[in-house]
């Protein structure tokens, strides 16, 4: 099995109405610098996204921060990260997390959260990809998303041989043992250059 060495977290540029998901989205940044994981972000220092981020880099731990121009001062770039990148589009944006990244999360979030989600969903389904994305579902945050993801399973939308895996956990302490667990080796994980360059 291959080792995690970075991690994408796709989370909410706002802090969201509970507590519970301030303090998962700095758990989990805790997590990642204590086990030596890059993370890899959207570059921001707002809302989880930030918190994920600081809790990262005040526990020593690398961050690579990778936001579009336009959004610099809208999200509010997190300057003191070690690696910030700022890209002409969100089509650029997402090509890079993707390419600098072994594994995916998706903590609570938004549109933007959900959609970033699901293209790595969509990927996987189609075969580009074998990367773990896991659903940190905490307090229950994506249910909604999960039940229709069996609803699409049970009207035969989402099919047997075009299932797509992904992992959920709970709880903070059961995303990097669950995302390990389930890494596939190299070869298989990587995308392809020409297939890259077309999505």
């Amino acid at each position: 099995m291959s080792e995690i060495k970075t991690v994408c977290v796709y989370c909410g540029s706002g802090p969201g109405t509970n507590p519970l998901f301030m303090e998962a989205a700095e758990a989990f940044g805790k997590e990642l610098a204590q086990a030596g994981i890059t993370l890899v972000y959207g570059g921001g220092a707002i809302g989880l996204m930030g918190a994920v981020a600081k809790a990262v880099l005040d526990h020593g731990g690398a961050v690579t921060g990778i936001i579009p121009g336009f959004l610099r001062t809208k999200e509010i770039a997190l300057e003191r990260v070690q690696d910030l990148i700022v890209t002409d589009d969100m089509h650029e944006r997402k090509r890079l997390m993707f390419e600098r990244s072994d594994a995916f999360v998706a903590l609570p979030g938004g549109i933007g959260t959900l959609e970033e989600l699901v293209e790595q969903m969509t990927w996987q389904q189609l075969g580009r990809h074998r990367k773990p994305i896991l659903i940190a579902n905490i307090d229950g945050f994506w249910n909604p998303l999960l039940g229709l993801l069996t609803h699409m399973t049970d009207t035969a939308f989402i099919r047997a041989s075009m299932s797509v895996k992904v992992l959920t956990a709970d709880r903070v302490p059961d995303i990097l043992p669950k995302l390990r667990a389930a890494a596939a080796p190299d070869q298989a994980r990587e995308m392809a250059p020409e297939v890259a360059s077309k999505l």
